[in-house]
């Protein structure tokens, strides 16, 4: 049997590596922390959590939340942590950041068949030696020697179109202990009236913390906001948001009403300080850690300088006092051309011993990324054993998330995953969320008979 090397223990790369394991493989995990750390890592955990602490939708009639209970069924790793780790965050699955990655990395560790070194990896060539299968789950913001390594394999420069980049926001987490909770209360959206409680209330109904603004306020922020100095790309940056986790900034610069519409829409929210009438604009809040003493300001990735982030930011009432204990950052992701590099196993046509999951791979978000290394770890895994790739039908989120890294597309970006990329039903549904109950139903008999039939 072959054995079955990762570069890289993030959300991918963890999952991958458990799942390989899980199926009798010996698998070595590389990991360049605690050696060294990337611009967006602030731990030595496996699987760290750099942007959000949400997982997104919980729901089955929600594409994401579809896609989790998928890997629930499949022995997913990262998904058993979550559920573990789960913190209040209305219809979404939120974590405890750190709590987590400790659940993450103890479990790795714990198992025999992963080895882990702590080390960077800077050339695949030592790792291929063995005749050993490799699977590259380095994450979006590789670079060095390993970075260039990979630009050769495939042949081709960043101006060609293979090897690809945009720019990733990171939302900033401020000290709970530091908010006004007399100017703000808690509430989740589209909650009874009774639900609408300020947050010194004893207890609470809804999940976040919910700062309102009347008209005067929003305008003045948003002025602010649109005068704040960013941090400046480098010489050889493009600026290339993807949409899905665009800086709070750059939508603003699409319009007076896109945030208000955006992250901070009103609607369904309520205000209990305004005699229940809706605020013109609400910034969220979102508890990240399970004792409730840090909350990230929910939608607000941004490239702001860090002393304008404190300046502009407590412009939000509540916020006029709050301590930054991370401020956002923008990173740049890079990214393979996966329809033209990768066979539907997640190998490379050119040379099979090699595997790509995880973002750099095209696929976007924390689910998609560690479902990508579920996919390449159980087809390593089987390339390894002799047996054929498994292939994911079309039917399933996973299978329509896989399909877009084999649909040409002569400007491939990042994809979360959606109904979007589902097979069609074939017949007609009244009512959007009918038709997406009706499409997770047959998603999920389809891979339980998949399993099944293994």
């Amino acid at each position: 049997m072959k054995k079955i090397k990762i570069i890289g223990a993030g959300l991918a790369g963890a999952e991958a590596a458990w799942q390989a394991a899980a199926l009798g493989c010996p698998v070595e995990l590389w990991e360049m922390r605690p050696a060294r750390r990337s611009p967006a890592h602030s731990t030595d955990y496996f699987a760290e959590l750099v942007c959000s602490n949400s997982l997104r939708a919980a729901g089955l009639t929600n594409a994401v939340g579809l896609l989790k209970e998928e890997m629930r069924r499949q022995n997913s790793l990262i998904m058993a942590c979550a559920d573990l780790c789960r913190v209040p965050a209305g219809g979404a699955l939120a974590v405890d950041r750190e709590g987590f990655g400790r659940a993450v990395t103890e479990r790795i560790l714990a198992e025999p068949n992963i080895t882990v070194h702590y080390a960077e990896v800077q050339s695949l060539a030592d790792l291929l030696a063995e005749d050993s299968l490799v699977i590259v789950a380095a994450g979006p913001l590789l670079d060095g020697a390993l970075a260039e390594d990979l630009r050769r394999r495939l042949g081709v420069d960043g101006a060609a179109g293979e090897y690809l980049h945009f720019h990733d926001a990171v939302a900033p987490i401020v000290d709970g202990a530091t908010i006004d909770m007399s100017k703000v209360y808690w509430a989740s959206r589209y909650g009874k009236d009774g639900d609408f409680q300020p947050a010194e209330a004893a207890g609470h109904a809804g999940d976040y913390l919910n700062c309102p603004m009347d008209k005067q306020q929003y305008l003045h922020f948003y002025q602010e906001l649109l005068a704040a100095e960013r941090v400046p790309l480098h010489d050889f940056e493009q600026e290339k948001d993807f949409e899905g986790c665009m800086p709070i900034e750059s939508m603003a610069r699409r319009g007076e009403d896109t945030i208000r519409f955006g992250p901070l829409k009103p609607v369904g929210l309520g205000n209990p300080h305004a005699e229940g009438r809706e605020p013109y604009a609400v910034v969220q809040l979102r508890q990240d850690n399970a004792a409730a003493t840090l909350f990230n300001l929910v939608g607000f990735q941004t490239r702001l300088t860090w002393p304008e982030q404190k300046r502009v930011f407590r412009l939000i009432p509540g916020l006029e006092q709050a301590e930054f204990l991370r401020f956002g950052v923008m990173h740049r992701n890079s990214f393979i051309n996966s329809p033209r590099l990768l066979t539907p196993a997640l190998c490379l046509k050119s040379d099979e011993r090699i595997y790509f999951a995880g973002q750099i791979t095209g696929v976007e978000g924390y689910v998609e990324s560690a479902a990508c290394g579920l996919a390449a770890g159980r087809n390593a895994a089987r390339a390894a054993q002799g047996f054929p790739p498994l292939v994911w039908s079309r039917q399933t989120a996973l299978g329509g998330l896989l399909g877009w890294l084999q649909t040409p597309n002569p400007n491939f970006q990042p994809m979360n995953v959606t109904f979007g990329l589902i097979e069609p039903l074939g017949y007609k549904v009244r009512g959007k969320q009918n038709k997406n109950q009706r499409l997770a139903e047959r998603a999920l008999a389809v891979l339980d008979e998949m399993l099944a039939g293994m």
